[in-house]
């Protein structure tokens, strides 16, 4: 049986109603609102997989936590799904005046840079603190970031290149070599690396937080490799000394 977006409101309505779900109907905004971001992070490694079918149930279980909080809304006399759909429609309109007006782009380029001036004049920004401050705190750290260096850089406030950005990731390494010596400000000056390094990431047209995945996958790798060598060798990690570990380390990068 093929189901209709409406007929999919209905369920939910349903289930929030008289005689629905007990579970469903003590729902609030703030109870499920971590599950949007769950199901999102889903379905980033369901598009990753390539699976289609894996894909349309991921993307089904994020759509479930929109027409959720559209229920919600509705009952507290918030906002319906129509006014969720009203508004996203309206600000893709109003975003593509190269396609819904009459202003021309030579290329995708000009379609962000529009994009933004649009955005800033939706929110009422008047300076590029304030845009930066739009970003939500709620973002992944690494990305917001990546996302406030790059409406520093609009203004040309940035370096030239990434490999000026690497030093100053090396001149923040020395900080926090420092702070570790000294105890003291240890937490800020780490924060500073890192915020270093997603520049560096971000002039070499790198995704941090990809790159940061990627690292943790290939850590995980490898880990997995020293811990089945030790086992086959007839020896626990736990009773291993670091330079052994550190020998079998080096045998699972040169398999790779």
């Amino acid at each position: 049986m093929q189901y209709s977006f409406s007929d999919f409101v209905d369920i939910i309505a349903r289930l929030r109603g008289e005689g629905g779900c007990p579970w469903d109907a003590e729902q609030t905004h703030e109870s499920i609102k971590k599950n949007l971001i769950e199901e999102a992070y889903e379905t980033l490694e369901a598009i990753d997989s390539g699976n289609g079918a894996k894909m349309a149930d991921e993307l089904g279980d994020v759509l479930l936590q929109i027409v959720f909080h559209a229920q919600i809304g509705k009952e507290a006399g918030e906002f319906t799904i129509d006014d969720v759909i009203t508004a996203v429609s309206e600000k893709m309109i109003r975003r593509h005046p190269h396609v819904f007006g009459d202003i021309s782009v030579k290329d995708s380029d000009e379609v962000l840079v529009n994009w933004e001036k649009i955005k800033k004049q939706e929110n009422g920004q008047k300076s590029t603190t304030e845009s930066m401050l739009s970003v939500s705190r709620y973002l992944p750290a690494l990305m917001r970031a990546g996302k406030v260096q790059g409406k520093a850089a609009k203004v040309g406030f940035d370096w030239a290149k990434p490999e000026e950005a690497l030093e100053k990731v090396k001149e923040e390494t020395e900080e926090v070599s420092e702070a570790l010596k000294n105890h003291s400000n240890i937490k800020e000056e780490i924060g500073d690396l890192l915020f270093a390094a997603v520049n560096t990431a971000r002039l070499a047209g790198i995704d941090a937080e990809e790159a940061l995945t990627e690292a943790t996958e290939k850590f995980i790798r490898r880990f997995t490799f020293v811990e089945e060598k030790a086992q086959n060798m007839g020896k626990s990690l736990d009773t291993m000394n670091i330079n052994e570990m550190d020998d079998l380390w080096n045998m699972s990068k040169i398999s790779e």
